[in-house]
C-alpha cells in the first residue's frame, strides 16, 4: 500500500458523494465499475443502471452527504473503505436523515480505480 493509493481512494470517495449531491449521474457512473453492487441501508440492492435510473427519476434525491472515511486498506488492486455517513435524502418521496456506517470496495482495472461495491448499514 502506498500513501498515493490511499490519497487517491479518499479523493474518489469524496468525489462520488459530491456527484450524487450535484445530481451529476454521468460523473458518478464514470467512477463506477459496470458490475457495481450498491446495497442501501434498507437492504435494497441496485446495479449501476438501476441506481442511476432511480436517481434520474428522483426516487433518490441526495440533498447532503457528510462522509467521514475512517480507514482505507489497499491490497494489490483492491481498496476497502470503512466510513461513517450522515445523509439528508429524499427516498421514495419521503425526506429522511440517515446515519450509516458504510463499506466501499474499489478495484483498479486497467490502471484506473472504479467503485465495485457499496454497502450501507444504519447506525443504531
Amino acid at each position: 500500500m502506498t500513501a498515493t493509493d490511499t490519497d487517491v481512494i479518499r479523493a474518489l470517495e469524496q468525489r462520488r458523494f459530491d456527484t450524487l449531491v450535484a445530481r451529476d449521474l454521468g460523473g458518478f457512473a464514470d467512477l463506477c465499475h459496470p458490475d457495481l453492487a450498491y446495497v442501501h441501508s434498507s437492504g435494497t440492492l441496485d446495479t449501476l443502471d438501476s441506481f442511476a435510473e432511480k436517481c434520474e427519476n428522483s426516487h433518490y434525491v441526495y440533498h447532503r452527504i457528510d462522509h467521514l472515511v475512517e480507514s482505507v486498506k489497499v491490497i494489490g488492486d483492491t481498496a476497502v473503505i470503512i466510513s461513517e455517513m450522515h445523509i439528508d435524502i429524499t427516498a421514495g418521496g419521503v425526506r429522511r436523515k440517515l446515519a450509516n456506517r458504510a463499506l466501499g470496495v474499489w478495484a483498479r482495472v486497467d490502471g484506473r480505480w472504479r467503485l465495485l461495491a457499496h454497502q450501507a448499514t444504519a447506525k443504531r
